[in-house]
């Protein structure tokens, strides 16, 4: 059976596209994402980053493709009873107090964690007397990850969670998810603006831009495939260097004389170059700004095709 199991892979696409009346919003995407990752989905607004998480999410369905999670269909009990997912806009009834919030969240579950919940309220000094309605948007913040986190679940899909809350307690909500993560074994799929922070956070990446899939893979995988690389050479019209011509190149720019560009390079490089690793913020701007450049897909992200996907449902 080539497919990997439950236990090799959180998610799975093959060729998911979804169509609104305006247009696709994201199309013809195929990853994979391995269990216990935790994954930044980064891309600009209106890139199909709320429409991937909603349909790993089971609260839309693809126009085209499919998508695994564990393995099963996104609609099906299985998937439902291992995933939650944490909405930009949060929404919790404001009528409900605190403690009738997690009681919800208990009835509903079978593998609720009640400690677990109650402690995340604790951290932050949120009364569980108070009705939700009259809470702070980082308290409210806090509640939605308690009613997420007392899920327990194996997938949890995160939507710009961190938007509303200052520097500090988004730290602290960032050190709760990696020690829960890392303590259930739990895959993390979070869409983010704050690039700089995934460095720290993130071990897996998902990028998406214009509707399309841009980089996709282990963290050090696709920053080992890239190079900084400096010299005083541009090309003869300030364009490409001819050594640089059967390489790929993601970005270049030029300012005055130096000439600096970020390659996936294919063997050794010719001239007088430094060479640099870039940083993870330094891949994702160059990629952003590049709709041009080549996709890549690491090893690890790779899925077959969508007959797979189709023999994986049968």
């Amino acid at each position: 059976m080539g497919h990997s199991g439950p236990t090799g892979s959180a998610i799975e696409a093959y060729g998911v596209g979804k169509k609104y009346r305006r247009g696709w919003a994201l199309r013809d995407c195929s990853f994979r994402l391995p269990a216990g990752r935790i994954c930044g989905l980064v891309g600009p607004n209106g890139a199909g980053k709320t429409t991937l998480l909603g349909i790993a999410a089971n609260l839309l369905e693809p126009t085209d493709g499919t998508l695994r999670v564990f393995g099963a269909p996104p609609e099906s009990a299985e998937a439902n009873r291992r995933t939650a997912f944490l909405a930009q806009e949060k929404p919790l009834f404001r009528r409900f107090t605190v403690a009738e919030t997690l009681r919800m969240g208990r009835e509903l579950n079978p593998t609720w964690d009640q400690p677990t919940a109650e402690a995340i309220v604790r951290a932050g000094n949120v009364p569980f007397d108070a009705k939700v309605g009259t809470l702070s948007g980082g308290q409210r913040t806090r509640v939605a990850f308690a009613l997420t986190f007392g899920k327990r679940p194996d997938l949890l899909l995160l939507d710009e969670p961190m938007s509303d809350l200052d520097p500090l307690v988004r730290h602290e909500m960032m050190g709760l998810i990696m020690a829960k993560a890392a303590e259930h074994g739990t895959t993390v799929l979070m869409s983010t603006h704050m690039l700089a922070e995934l460095e720290h956070v993130c071990d897996y990446l998902v990028v998406v831009a214009e509707g399309g899939l841009r980089l996709a893979g282990d963290v050090d995988e696709l920053l080992g495939a890239h190079t900084l690389l400096t010299g005083a050479t541009a090309g003869a019209d300030g364009g490409v260097p001819a050594a640089l011509a059967h390489h790929t190149v993601v970005e270049s720019r030029t300012s005055g004389r130096q000439f600096t560009a970020l390659v996936r390079a294919h063997g050794p490089v010719d001239g007088a170059w430094q060479a640099d690793a870039p940083n993870l913020e330094e891949l994702l701007l160059a990629y952003l700004r590049s709709p041009q450049a080549p996709p890549l897909v690491s090893p690890t992200a790779q899925v077959g095709d969508r007959s797979a996907a189709t023999a994986v449902a049968a």
